[in-house]
């Protein structure tokens, strides 16, 4: 075993332990103003090696249940009891959990279908993982809000897409151009899909993606548009 291969696996394997202790934490103390975020935390920690676990301590961990209800994101731009640092990193974290969803979704459909765009499949996975990143992203910003408690679902859906669209846009530029790295500069033959050197790249695309979905979740959050959480 090659020593990326080595690191490869350590860094999955520690991704998965992560997501299943999160996962765990949050069924035992579950998140009741936003449930959205006991689905969002065990992602961020399968793609966030050590990071995500930390920030989950952190910022994510229902101590005692003190949680404050979401307030309607036209009227807010800003949590009042966190650093507007804090509250910009967690809506980055909803945001960018559906980008991932989306992402690890669409390589294997991918992979079994043979698919490509123009005799590519690196064009095929931005195609299929894009359209699979915006359909979560957009599903986790409307009930992550709890907007369709309060609205119709047309309005609501809008107020979605109209919330998440950039960040999720800056979070596949961040994504998808280090697949790119990947595909055309750093292998003379690019990882196969189902080896542990590809998923290894995928989690740092998906790091890179939370980094680069960062600045427009702060714009989104400063503007009024987006909720603080």
């Amino acid at each position: 075993m090659s020593m990326l291969a080595g690191i490869a696996w350590i860094s999955i394997l520690l991704g998965i332990v992560q997501a299943g202790y999160i996962t765990v934490d949050v069924m035992r103390k579950p998140q009741h103003m936003m449930p959205i975020m006991n689905v969002v935390w065990p992602l961020i920690g399968l793609y966030f090696p050590v990071f995500g676990l930390w920030s989950y301590w952190k910022l994510g961990q229902n101590k005692n249940n003190r949680e404050t209800p979401p307030h309607d994101h036209h009227h807010d731009s800003h949590h009042p009891n966190k650093p507007f640092w804090q509250s910009v990193f967690v809506s980055t974290t909803h945001c960018s959990s559906g980008c991932s969803l989306g992402d690890m979704i669409g390589v294997p459909i991918v992979a079994l279908t043979g698919l490509t765009i123009a005799g590519s499949t690196l064009f095929a996975d931005y195609a299929v993982e894009f359209v699979l990143a915006y359909i979560f992203g957009i599903a986790f910003q409307y009930y992550g809000m709890g907007r369709s408690k309060k609205e119709g679902a047309g309005k609501a859906i809008k107020d979605a897409v109209k919330a998440d669209t950039l960040a999720l846009v800056a979070f596949e530029i961040g994504m998808f151009g280090w697949m790119a790295l990947v595909h055309y500069l750093f292998f003379a033959q690019p990882p196969e899909p189902m080896t542990a050197v590809y998923w290894f790249m995928m989690q740092i695309a998906m790091m890179l993606g939370f980094l680069t979905s960062y600045p427009a979740n702060w714009l989104l959050v400063k503007k009024g548009v987006k909720h603080a959480m």
